[in-house]
């Protein structure tokens, strides 16, 4: 009796071993080597033919990432979820990450995703960000690395170009794969009953993040009339850090940006005009758009900002001197600004940050001739004073102030 009992202990033992290991080898089988193989595949099928990879500054900005543990508070990756399609847009595909050994996807969302973060933000943006987080992001839980600057945001080391430089590959090689990248892909996908692998050709835009500016888009009507204390509240809470407590373009996070901010003060705007602003950003600049704030507080920011102003009593020229002014404006100023002041000009598509648009917003005489004197740094606007006389600065100055439109 003992003699089988113990035979039957035996032989549980040796079952038991041989099912743990055939589990063991099954697992790995299953979960570690047939998905690398499928997604192997399903990367050299879907990717075009010739994807763009890492420079060797790139390269060098992607350790640095992975050295300083980026990857445990930004994903790279944009799942097949309906919540990160609306924020982030297309999901990531596998070919998308090809050159990525080992990947840095992350699992963690304590900083927003970085899928799409090429072209999101200005370089001058990622270098004051990097270098003192929260004079850009009020709650940021980042920490700062001023080891990669020579004492001042405005003096990056290579570590911190290379870095910045890796951050704006993030989402490139999709953007320039497409269109014909995405029609490759979903031919090789062979997926057309997979519901959620068709939801990574269906987002409505391949890169839908709200703070991304963009020089054009549908702006939703703002109303005249908003919750002023809430805009203040707002104002405090994602522009004061850049425009300054009282609009004044002197914020903690401003002397790093480049062109700096705009002096709100300095200016009297349309609901029209911040509308656009707010939700489209201002492409070529640090001013991202906030697109993922809803309609009532866009215009109680814009309530906010309009509070900023105050009209000064502004010197009358004399007619020949607005008239000069015209003619100026005429010889020198529409290709950029265009005939109605719009920011529409015939030379628009060439630059890389958009005229101002005098038609939304007017700047006091004194901030209209600091810009043409000192031009605008950081933009196409050069200084004209060395090109013009004091009475055409005055003439063009005052001038392009007369094409405000106002409020209905």
């Amino acid at each position: 009796m003992n003699r089988d009992m113990g035979r039957f202990v035996r032989m549980s033992y040796l079952v038991a071993s041989v099912a743990g290991v055939a589990f063991f080898v099954m697992s790995v089988a299953l979960l570690g080597i047939w998905p690398g193989r499928v997604l192997e595949d399903q990367t050299r099928s879907m990717s075009p033919e010739h994807p763009l990879g890492l420079s060797v500054s790139e390269r060098r900005g992607r350790a640095i990432y992975s050295r300083e543990g980026c990857a445990y508070c930004h994903t790279q990756q944009v799942r097949y979820l309906h919540s990160d399609m609306a924020r982030f847009g297309a999901p990531t595909l596998a070919w998308e990450t090809r050159f990525d050994y080992p990947h840095l996807w992350g699992t963690r969302r304590i900083g927003p995703d970085l899928a799409r973060e090429g072209a999101t933000h200005s370089e001058d943006w990622h270098f004051a960000h990097l270098y003192a987080p929260r004079t850009l992001v009020a709650d940021s839980v980042m920490p700062a690395y001023p080891s990669l600057f020579d004492e001042s945001p405005d003096r990056p080391r290579q570590k911190a170009r290379d870095l910045v430089a890796y951050l704006d590959t993030l989402g490139r090689a999709r953007e320039l794969a497409a269109p014909e990248g995405e029609t490759h892909a979903r031919a090789a996908c062979n997926c057309a009953d997979d519901e959620m692998a068709q939801m990574a050709f269906h987002a409505a835009a391949l890169n839908a993040n709200p703070a991304r500016a963009r020089r054009q888009g549908v702006v939703p009507k703002l109303a005249t009339e908003a919750d002023l204390v809430r805009g203040q509240q707002l104002y405090l809470h994602n522009c004061a850090a850049c425009h300054g407590l009282r609009g004044e373009a002197d914020g903690p996070g401003a002397a790093a940006l480049h062109p700096r901010p705009t002096n709100l003060a300095g200016h009297e705007y349309t609901v029209e005009r911040l509308g656009y602003v707010l939700w489209n950003g201002v492409a070529g600049t640090a001013m991202q758009a906030w697109r993922d704030l809803p309609a009532g507080d866009l215009a109680a920011v814009a309530q906010a900002v309009r509070g900023f102003h105050v009209a000064l009593q502004e010197p009358t020229l004399p007619a020949n001197i607005v008239e000069l002014g015209a003619r100026v404006y005429t010889a020198n100023c529409v290709q950029c600004h265009g005939e109605g002041g719009g920011g529409d000009g015939s030379a628009v598509g060439e630059l890389r940050v958009t005229p101002a648009d005098f038609r939304g917003s007017r700047p006091s005489l004194a901030e209209s001739l600091r810009a043409l004197r000192s031009g605008v740094e950081g933009t196409p606007m050069a200084p004209w004073n060395g090109r013009l006389s004091e009475a055409e600065l005055s003439g063009v100055a005052y001038y392009v102030r007369g094409f405000f439109r106002g409020e209905p």
